[in-house]
């Protein structure tokens, strides 16, 4: 059985009535409301066209809700200027199922791009790339390119391209989807080392597997709603 939500005082992330409409098309969510406490692993499954990367998306805050609020970290983001969101944006790391990696730089510069982004120094960079492509075994990978990469090379640098801004929420859409079930389970094991030390971490899966042998919490959507 499911836990129950997380009080509002631990919430990391809350969604009250929150519907997306796409223009033209099926309503995407309907009526969702869920709470994500601190620190919490969370699984979100269903089928394809269920509204997982949706959520995540609304989560991030690169799409916004036709109706409803979202909380995130006690600050409700229909009620902020759009360009404060891009700050709360690089709190938060996102993984896609496709990698999303530039096939003309290294792991290295991979990594490193939202640190420059962001302003940080060169120095610091360095230090916090190397630190977290030492964290998830690729070290020996710095120069590489992608494409010179095995999959699950690529989901790695993709993850640390998402933990080196040091977020307090990780949202993984579909990490495993290009995967085998052995290295499946390896990336899984990486965001439950990183939950492990504090961050909330939030992962769509249509795995049942993962599901299973990880036993955390899971909300399944099914038509846009939460049903069970």
């Amino acid at each position: 059985m499911a836990r129950p939500f997380a009080p509002a005082s631990s919430s990391m992330i809350q969604m009250f009535h929150v519907s997306k409409d796409y223009e033209g098309g099926t309503p995407a969510l309907r009526e969702l409301t869920l709470k994500i406490a601190k620190g919490e692993f969370l699984f979100i499954t269903g089928p394809s066209g269920a509204g997982k990367t949706t959520l995540l998306k609304i989560m991030f805050g690169s799409e916004s809700p036709t109706e409803g609020q979202i909380i995130i970290d006690g600050r409700n983001y229909s009620k902020i200027p759009s360009k404060e969101i891009t700050n709360l944006r690089r709190r938060t790391g996102f993984v896609f199922q496709d990698f999303k990696l530039l096939a003309s730089r290294t792991v290295f510069e991979n990594v490193a791009l939202s640190l420059r982004v962001m302003g940080v120094s060169p120095r610091e960079t360095r230090a916090r790339v190397q630190k977290m492509l030492s964290y998830v075994k690729l070290q020996h990978r710095a120069n590489f390119k992608p494409l010179q990469l095995s999959g699950g090379e690529q989901q790695r640098v993709a993850i640390a391209r998402a933990l080196v801004k040091e977020p307090a929420i990780i949202l993984a859409d579909e990490p495993t989807g290009n995967l085998d079930q052995s290295l499946s389970f390896d990336i899984i094991e990486l965001f439950k080392e990183v939950n492990n030390r504090g961050t909330t971490v939030v992962v769509a899966t249509h795995d049942r597997a993962i599901i299973e042998r990880f036993g955390r919490r899971c909300v399944h959507l099914e038509g846009g709603r939460i049903s069970e």
